[in-house]
Order: structure tokens, then sequence, then C-alpha cells
């Protein structure tokens, strides 16, 4: 019997594709964004961006996410959101302290890597606990992914 797909799960998947990139990722977390309705119309639409968003605590012990841009919606009225506002993640305590002090550590950070739209129609942040690579290690990273990918064609070639 074949899976019935949900009316929300069209596909919205944004992706940070530098923070894999640049970040050693330690620690995987899912939250949820405190959202307005005209956001949540434009990240349906797949108007969204985290390329260079980055999650930081603020005096009350809550989460936020910086930086993440939401396009205004096109057909909202002067109700529209601003686009780069701070938007709160929603997590349990225990998570948010667990968060808290692994940040204390040196060079750890909370970045998104992702914004997608769940099976029951709720906007999700993926984020994970991070630590910054060097450029050196940027290289070996390349290096490692040529290296792959000429073995990869060389084995098609006798498949």
């Amino acid at each position: 019997m074949a899976k019935k797909q949900s009316p929300f799960s069209n596909r919205i998947n944004i992706q940070n594709k530098k923070a894999r990139f640049n970040y050693d990722i330690l620690e995987k977390y899912e939250a949820g964004i405190q959202l307005t309705g005209t956001e949540i119309k434009a990240i349906r639409m797949g108007k969204a961006s985290i390329a260079e968003s980055f999650c930081k605590f603020n005096d009350r012990g809550e989460l936020f996410v910086h930086n993440m841009y939401i396009k205004e919606y096109d057909y909202g009225t002067h109700y529209n959101h601003n686009p780069k506002r701070d938007r709160k993640l929603l997590l349990h305590k225990k998570q948010l302290r667990k968060l808290r002090q692994q940040l204390d550590t040196k060079g750890i950070t909370i970045v998104p890597l992702r914004l997608y739209i769940n099976n029951r129609g709720l906007a999700k942040m993926e984020i994970a606990v991070a630590r910054g690579r060097k450029l050196h290690d940027k290289r070996q990273v390349l290096r490692e992914r040529d290296i792959a990918r000429e073995l990869d064609r060389e084995r098609k070639k006798y498949i």
C-alpha cells in the first residue's frame, strides 16, 4: 500500500551548503521557529535563505536565529514582515541548557543547516553545534572530494 502524501509536504528544503564546508558538525537538533503569517507563506513559496545566518542566545536564555532572510510575501499588505528580523527558535529547556553549556567551549558555534516544512505543515530548522574549520582543513576536504569523485569515475568504467 502506497504511503499517503500530506498536503503540506511540498518539498521545501532550503539548505545552508556553506555551513557544511566551513564547519565540522558535532551534534544536530531540530527546532521549531516562531513565525508570522506572511513569513510562513513566503517559506512555503521557497523564498528564504539561511546562507549567512547564525544562532545566538539572548540575555533571557532564548535562542534566536540572526541574519535569516525571508522575502516579503508578494500578496501581503501593510501587515507584511521585516525580511531580516531575528526569529526565535523553539526547543525544550533541557536542550537549550545543553546548547548553552556547549557554547562555553572555545571555537564552538550554533549554525542552521536546513529549513524545511514537516509533514504537519510546520516550519522546522535543523541546527547544529559546530566547530569552525581552518583553511588547511577546508583544502583537505576539497582534496578528499576530488579523490572520491575520480574513484567513482574509474569504477563506472569497469562496471
